[in-house]
């Protein structure tokens, strides 16, 4: 089988492709998201193709000294009317990003690119489209109280796969897409591979 290497340093996502039954290497990518987003937001770039541009960044960059291996690089970014948010820098911008949430809808473009040899073989992009229920002031001290710094790896504040699930009144889209990486098209193409068993 073709050797995998994850060119991210996420616990979640490398723990949905551990769950998933496959074997790789963890290879984060040295990417300056914030200046290769510049240009792109000034050229009115949409949330989506920042996203995918910053997973086939990640996944290049680890590609240029693997060869041989397929390399997978995945982004996400987070559009809330309009505005693309980053993570939350502490736990006070997080209650203020999560108090700006309540009662709306946000969406999160989730992207993610195969690159071998240096050459971009596959990607795609998936969003899900997120209701965050009323939140009350007592259940934000208590979530962000209970739930910690651990918040602040996500984009949204939030972990679904835990204490997060709470937040939200209807989720519309995939849970894989939710957590930062669309698992299900991307066994598909490594499949096709012959980089899992079919």
């Amino acid at each position: 089988m073709k050797e995998l290497i994850l060119a991210s340093g996420s616990a979640v996502r490398a723990s949905l492709l551990k769950n998933a039954g496959l074997s790789f290497e963890v290879d984060p990518a040295k990417v300056d998201e914030r200046a290769l987003e510049e240009p792109m937001l000034q050229g009115g770039a949409s949330p989506s193709e920042i996203a995918q541009e910053l997973a086939r960044a990640k996944a290049l960059d680890v590609s240029a000294h693997r060869p041989g291996k397929l390399v997978i690089g995945a982004d996400q970014v987070l559009d809330f009317e309009g505005q693309r948010l980053t993570k939350p820098e502490n736990l006070e911008a997080a209650r203020r990003q999560l108090v700006a949430f309540s009662g709306k809808v946000h969406s999160l473009h989730s992207a993610v690119c195969v690159a071998h040899d240096g050459q971009v073989v596959w990607e795609t992009i998936s969003t899900a489209e997120l209701s965050v229920r009323e939140l009350s002031s007592a259940f934000l001290d208590e979530y962000i109280d209970r739930a910690g710094e651990k918040i602040l790896s996500s984009v949204g504040a939030y972990q679904l796969e835990s204490l997060g699930v709470q937040l939200f009144e209807r989720i519309e889209g995939d849970y894989f897409t939710v957590l930062g990486l669309p698992l299900l098209p991307l066994l598909d193409f490594l499949r096709s591979e012959g980089a899992v068993l079919k």
